[in-house]
């Protein structure tokens, strides 16, 4: 397999990302291993904004109306702009680009480098 397909196949869920930087051919790949670990640390990032935006919309779900059209807004903004950031990583790995995000982005590429 290609490094540009093993990078994209690393973004589909976690548990391939996982196993690309344990099997032997993968792992010494720098291209393979920053996607590994960017799709890691952007599922980390995304579980904390959902614990978050859980505790919001909770907190939100004591304003009658109003608050539960904001919480509906904030968990679609946060559906949507995951979904596109997800498509764009495919997209980009497939391309053989190491596409960064803002923040995961040097992470998983001094994790690459290491």
């Amino acid at each position: 397999m290609t490094d540009n397909v093993a990078g994209m196949l690393a973004y589909v869920t976690i548990i391939p990302a996982i196993l690309f930087l344990v099997i032997e051919p993968y792992n010494k790949s720098r291209f393979v291993r920053f996607h590994s670990f960017q799709n890691i640390f952007l599922h980390v990032g995304a579980l904390v904004l959902w614990i978050a935006l859980f505790i919001i919309s909770a907190v939100l779900a004591f304003i009658p109306i109003l608050g539960h059209l904001v919480a509906f807004l904030l968990w679609m903004c946060l559906s949507v702009g995951l979904l596109i950031v997800w498509i764009m990583l495919l997209l980009k790995a497939n391309q053989g680009q190491m596409w960064k995000l803002p923040v995961i982005g040097d992470m998983a590429e001094k994790q690459a480098n290491a």
